[in-house]
């Protein structure tokens, strides 16, 4: 069973250098006021591994949008991203000042790499990459030949965190995701030491019905309530 705390609590179980997974996709599917909260904390040096970087702005307004405020801020010493395009932050410290480390993996590959590490395999190999600078990732171990067919063999990823974030959350740490909120925040789920799940609701036992249970309460550690960010 799940500990269910408050935000500031569960900001305080990060430490400083933690590799860090957050869900979310431009924003959708974010933990929202867990990222605020930490954004706002003593916290530093957070390898942050997510889709993307978000956005400077967001739908309702937002001066920053999820994982922008923690680039913002100067939280992340290196991000493991898919792409980075809508933040222009991540390029002024990549290239400019050189405070942040960036990795760029293909979004497919960068899914499967987190399912992997969840799943205890080896690695990933996918053709995504092959003849580019995928290459010379440093999650990239070589090149495989199959059936005449060049893959790259790509390593699993883990973290010491993973923070998702979904819309009805019962006592047991079930979670159910609405519409396309799932996204990165399935795979992430299983792949780290400690699971932070934000709800914008908590529910009782059985109000969420088995079939919609798209992460199990079993991967889940702490559970914070965040309320709804939209309406």
């Amino acid at each position: 069973m799940p500990k269910f705390v408050s935000i500031d609590e569960a900001v305080k179980l990060i430490p400083d250098g933690a590799t860090v997974m957050f869900g979310g996709f431009m924003g959708c599917g974010s933990a929202h006021r867990f990222i605020d909260a930490l954004s706002k904390s003593d916290v530093k040096d957070i390898t942050m591994i997510c889709n993307d970087a978000a956005m400077p702005g967001g739908p309702m307004g937002e001066e920053y949008y999820a994982t922008a405020k923690l680039v913002h801020n100067r939280k992340v010493k290196h991000l493991i991203a898919t792409h980075v395009g809508l933040n222009p932050e991540v390029a002024t410290q990549n290239m400019i000042e050189g405070t942040l480390d960036v990795t760029l993996i293909p979004q497919g590959t960068l899914a499967e790499m987190i399912r992997a590490g969840g799943a205890g395999l080896g690695g990933v190999l996918t053709p995504t990459g092959v003849g580019t600078i995928v290459e010379d990732s440093p999650y990239c171990t070589g090149k495989q030949v199959i059936e005449g067919r060049e893959y790259l063999l790509m390593k699993p990823v883990r973290a010491d965190f993973a923070v998702i974030a979904g819309y009805q959350i019962d006592k047991a740490g079930n979670v159910w995701y609405k519409g396309d909120t799932s996204n990165f925040n399935i795979v992430m789920a299983t792949a780290a030491d400690t699971v932070i799940a934000e709800a914008e609701e908590v529910v009782e036992n059985g109000v969420i019905a088995p079939e919609n249970v798209r992460t199990s309460g079993v991967f889940v550690d702490y559970v914070v309530e965040g309320g709804k960010y939209y309406g």
